[in-house]
C-alpha cells in the first residue's frame, strides 16, 4: 500500500525536475557562454574566412574546374597546390586532404575535409571515441581522431619537413572542418611535440584553425595549447556541445529524442566543479572564437559579433535548443557569416580612422595579450584543481607535476602557495600579516 502512495510523489518529483531542466534549457541562449569574452580584432579574424573557402576547396574533385565555388572563388591557385587526397589515396585512415602553399600570405596548410555521410570509415573514425581510452601529453584525447592524425603525420611528415626548409619564413597551418577539425587539433599536438622531426620550427610558427569541431581533448590539454589552437563555433553549432560520446549517441540514433534528453538532464543536474574535476571529459580545443549572427531563440539577424577567449569553466558545456543547431555546422554557412563578420570588424576599424602606426602596434600587442590570457587560463585551471593543468616547461609559468595520486598534487599545490605567502607576506610590530614594500 504504502509502495501505491509513493508513485504519486515520485511522479511529481520527476514532473519537477524535468521541468526545471527545460525551464533552465529554454533560458540558455548561445551568446550565454560568451558574454563576457572579449571582442576579437580585425587583424586576429582575418585568415579564419579565408580558411574556410580554402577547406571548401579541398571537397571538389578538380580544383582546376570547380563545381560549388561561392561567389568569387576559393582564393586557391592551383598551380600551388602540392598534393591532394580522397578517400580511395587515403585507404579509409581519415576524410580528403590537401596540402596548398599560400605564397601570397607566407603559410603552408594543410586542409582536412568534414564527415561525409556517404562513407562508412568516416563514422567508423568519429564513433572510436570511447572515454578514457587513450591518454596523450598527460591528458585523454579522441582515440579515433588520434589514430587518424597518427596516420597522416607519418604519411606526409617528409613532405611538411622538405616544405618548411624551402619556406623558411612561412608559418605551418593546420585548418579543417567537423571530423577533420578534430584530426587536426591531434595533428597540431603531435607536431608541437615532434617538432625536430619536420625541421625543428618554431613553436610560434605553428598554428590550428579548428572549424566547428568535436569535444576531442581533455580540459587540460584544451587550455596548455590554447597559443597554437584556435576553435571557430558558429552561435548554435551543436557539434562543440556534444559531450556524450559520440560511440553512445549514435547507438542510440533509433531514440535519439530520449538519448538528447538524458544528456541534457544529467548535464543540468551535474555540479560544474565535478565536471571539470573529471579528466576524462573531452571538450573543444585551445582558444575559441565564438560568432554571433542572431538575437536569442533565432528571431531575427543582427550585426556579427566575434567574441574570443581561452575559457577553463563555461567551455561550450551545454547543449542549446535551437532550430539551428544542425545547419549552423555547414561549413558553406560558415563561410558566409565569418565574411560578413570579418567585414564588420574591419569598418568598425574604418569608422575609428585607427592610423596605420597604431594598427601595426596593436597588430604587435595582439600576441602579447594572447599569451597574458593564456597564462590566466592555466592559472584558473590550477585554481580549479582540473588534473593535470600544468605549463609545459617551456613556459615556466607551472611546474610540470609528476604523475601520482591526489594527495601528491595536493601538496605541491599547497608548497607553492606557502612560498609565495612567504615571499609577499611579513609579519609587522602587532603581529599581523602585511604585505612587503618590495614585494615585486
Amino acid at each position: 500500500m504504502s509502495l501505491f502512495c509513493a508513485c504519486p510523489i515520485l511522479e511529481c518529483v520527476y514532473c519537477l525536475g524535468c521541468a526545471r531542466w527545460a525551464w533552465k534549457k529554454c533560458r540558455y541562449t548561445a551568446g550565454r557562454e560568451s558574454e563576457n569574452w572579449g571582442s576579437a580584432t580585425s587583424t586576429e579574424f582575418e585568415p579564419v574566412p579565408r580558411i574556410c573557402r580554402y577547406i571548401l576547396a579541398v571537397y571538389e574533385f578538380d580544383i582546376r574546374n570547380p563545381l560549388w565555388a561561392p561567389p568569387g572563388g576559393y582564393g586557391i591557385n592551383p598551380d600551388w597546390v602540392v598534393s591532394k587526397k580522397n578517400y580511395d589515396e587515403n585507404q579509409g585512415k581519415v576524410s580528403p586532404y590537401m596540402i596548398y602553399i599560400d605564397k601570397d600570405n607566407q603559410d603552408i596548410l594543410l586542409l582536412i575535409s568534414g564527415l561525409n555521410m556517404a562513407k562508412e570509415s568516416d563514422f567508423l573514425l568519429l564513433l572510436d571515441d570511447k572515454l578514457g581510452q587513450t591518454k596523450f601529453d598527460g591528458g585523454y584525447v579522441h582515440n579515433g581522431l588520434l589514430k587518424a592524425a597518427q596516420w597522416v603525420f607519418d604519411t606526409e611528415c617528409d613532405v611538411l619537413k622538405e616544405l618548411i626548409e624551402k619556406y623558411e619564413d612561412y608559418t605551418l597551418t593546420f585548418a579543417g572542418h567537423s571530423l577533420g577539425a578534430g584530426v587536426v587539433t591531434l595533428l597540431t599536438m603531435l607536431v608541437v611535440k615532434n617538432r625536430d622531426k619536420i625541421g625543428n620550427i618554431d613553436r610560434k610558427k605553428i598554428r590550428c584553425f579548428a572549424i566547428a569541431p568535436a569535444r576531442c581533448v581533455s580540459l587540460n590539454l584544451a587550455v596548455r595549447y590554447a597559443d597554437v589552437i584556435n576553435s571557430v563555433v558558429l552561435q548554435d553549432d551543436f557539434m562543440p556541445r556534444t559531450s556524450v560520446a559520440l560511440e553512445v549517441l549514435f547507438k542510440c540514433l533509433f531514440c535519439f529524442p530520449c538519448i538528447l534528453c538524458a544528456t541534457c538532464l544529467k548535464e543540468t543536474c551535474t555540479l560544474q566543479e565535478k565536471m571539470l574535476q573529471d579528466p576524462r571529459r573531452l571538450y573543444a580545443p585551445g582558444r575559441l572564437y565564438h560568432v554571433i549572427v542572431r538575437k536569442p531563440f533565432g528571431v531575427g539577424s543582427i550585426s556579427p559579433a566575434v567574441k574570443t577567449a581561452v575559457p577553463v569553466d563555461g567551455r561550450f558545456e551545454h547543449m542549446v535548443i535551437s532550430c539551428h543547431m544542425v545547419s549552423d555546422h555547414s561549413i558553406a554557412l560558415m563561410e558566409r557569416e565569418f565574411e560578413n563578420a570579418f567585414n564588420r570588424l574591419k569598418e568598425k576599424d574604418r569608422v575609428m580612422d585607427i592610423p596605420p602606426q597604431q594598427r601595426m602596434e596593436r597588430s604587435s600587442s595582439l600576441a602579447l595579450e594572447h599569451s597574458e590570457e593564456h597564462k590566466a587560463a592555466l592559472a584558473r585551471a590550477a585554481a580549479l584543481e582540473v588534473p593535470e593543468a600544468y605549463s609545459p616547461n617551456e613556459y615556466g609559468t607551472f611546474r610540470k607535476t609528476q604523475s601520482g595520486d591526489d594527495s601528491d598534487r595536493g601538496s605541491s599545490r599547497r608548497e607553492s602557495w606557502d612560498e609565495l605567502a612567504g615571499r609577499i607576506l611579513e609579519t609587522d610590530d602587532k603581529g599581523e600579516m602585511v604585505l612587503k614594500s618590495n614585494w615585486y
